[in-house]
């Protein structure tokens, strides 16, 4: 069996990393970043690439060092209190070939100390598109309650984000679905340990939680006329 793609060291260098927020930090330790972050990223998501194709054909394993599936390491603190300038988590979103951004249905991993975790969903979808999944929620509650209640997906995902504190406006508020209605995301996650992360048979288990939550981002692809 081949070797583990992540180790211990990717979580000790991001722990060292939130103990050091700072450039002058990352720059002296550009090999820790490259060797146990980066490296064994951009290898896991080449080698996820067929995995994913048997899952739907329409969302993309990208293993390029920029612009690809690894989100960058570095923050955007244009409109954030918070100035540190970089994350302390890596984060890995096989999205949609007709997405541009993060803010498309996909599939996401996350590695974090103590916080590490399988995403699928779409994640802050702007007010159009937001509306355009409710009003189809509304249309077909019964594909929605398959999506987001078969014991495969309930097995591992909890619905998570952010929701609205009141009902969503145009909508009725006596509707079944109400609760479902007001969420801001459109998100599920699966936690991770990290001795799962580590293990050698990672890959495998990270294929076989997102097919067990593909029946979120079915639904989503179908609300927003996206092929799946």
């Amino acid at each position: 069996m081949a070797a583990p793609y992540f180790t211990a060291a990717i979580f000790k260098y991001l722990r060292d990393l939130r103990d050091n927020n700072d450039r002058t930090w990352f720059k002296a330790h550009p090999d820790r970043y490259e060797t146990e972050l980066r490296e064994p990223a951009l290898r896991f998501i080449t080698d996820f690439a067929p995995h994913l194709g048997r899952i739907s054909h329409h969302f993309r394993a990208d293993p390029r060092r920029s612009g690809g599936s690894l989100f960058r390491i570095y923050r955007d603190t244009r409109f954030s209190r918070d100035k540190s300038p970089y994350k302390t988590h890596a984060g890995i979103h096989f999205r949609h070939e007709l997405g541009k951004d993060a803010y498309t249905p996909g599939f996401y991993l996350h590695l974090e100390p103590g916080g590490s975790f399988v995403g699928v969903g779409l994640w802050h979808p702007d007010s159009p598109t937001l509306k355009r999944i409710r009003t189809y929620m509304v249309t077909h509650p019964d594909r929605w309650r398959r999506a987001v209640t078969g014991r495969t997906f309930t097995k591992r995902f909890t619905l998570a984000g952010d929701r609205l504190k009141t009902n969503p406006r145009g909508f009725d508020p006596d509707h079944p679905l109400i609760e479902d209605l007001r969420w801001k995301d459109l998100t599920a996650l699966a936690p991770l340990t990290q001795k799962t992360v580590v293990s050698r048979g990672f890959l495998g288990s990270f294929a076989s939680d997102c097919a067990a939550g593909a029946s979120l981002v079915r639904f989503l692809c179908e609300a927003l006329g996206q092929p799946y």
